[in-house]
Formats: C-alpha cells, structure tokens, sequence
C-alpha cells in the first residue's frame, strides 16, 4: 500500500496515520469516532476479525465473522459520511456498490461502550 494513500474512512488523512494503526492493532481508537471509522476501513479491506474483536463482548455473539467476511468482500467500499458524533453514539451513512454494481447505502445509528479503557461498538439502528 502506499504511503500516503488516503484512508478510506474519508477522514482527509492518510491510511498510515489515521486508521492503520487501529486495524493493525498498534493502537486502539480513543473515541468512539475513530472506532467507526477503523470499522469502516476494516469492512473495506474485508478484515472480519476486526469487526469481531471491536464488537462488545456482550453482543458480540449476535455476529458472525463469516457474515462479515461475506458482506465485506461482496461489496465494493466506496465512503463513509459521518452525520453525527457524539461520545458513544455516532451517525452515519456507508455508500457502497452490491454485486450486481447497485450503489448503495447503509445508513445506521451505532451506540459504542468504553470497556476497560477501549470502546466497542454495541448495537446499531438502521434508517431508511
């Protein structure tokens, strides 16, 4: 990967200094923005264990990681738009395009929880 390519959570930064360190697990995220986004990134680069292990333990067993894997490699990542950011609450909408080349959208309301000193992401309501 080069190094100084743009990170795919549209942050405006590049991939090494925004959301690598997070998905390489040289550090953790330190809000729940930056889990978002590291997730986010994580779906683009198909890394379903990822997802898994930033998911709260407490539900993290209504995942599948070969769900993940499927429905990350099944789509084409195109951004991510974040609407509303908040400490453990942020909004957002992913565009993506389908299998069949269908622009999509996943928008989704996620709750996060701090959990010895790292957040996870609980639960998310999707919108129309």
């Amino acid at each position: 990967m080069e190094q100084h390519q743009p990170c795919y959570c549209c942050s405006g930064n590049a991939y090494s200094e925004c959301c690598e360190p997070y998905v390489t697990n040289t550090t953790a995220p330190s809000t729940a923005e930056q889990l978002m986004r590291s997730r986010y990134t994580a779906y683009a680069l198909a890394n379903a264990i990822y997802i898994i292990n930033t998911t709260h333990p407490k539900t993290r067993h209504f995942h599948s990681k070969k769900a993940i894997l499927q429905w990350a490699k099944e789509n084409t990542w195109q951004r991510l738009e974040i609407l509303v950011s908040e400490e453990s609450r942020v909004v957002f909408k992913a565009y993506y395009k389908d299998a069949e080349d269908n622009v999509c959208e996943h928008y989704e309301d996620s709750l996060f929880e701090m959990l010895g000193g790292k957040w996870y992401y609980v639960s998310g309501t999707f919108k129309e």
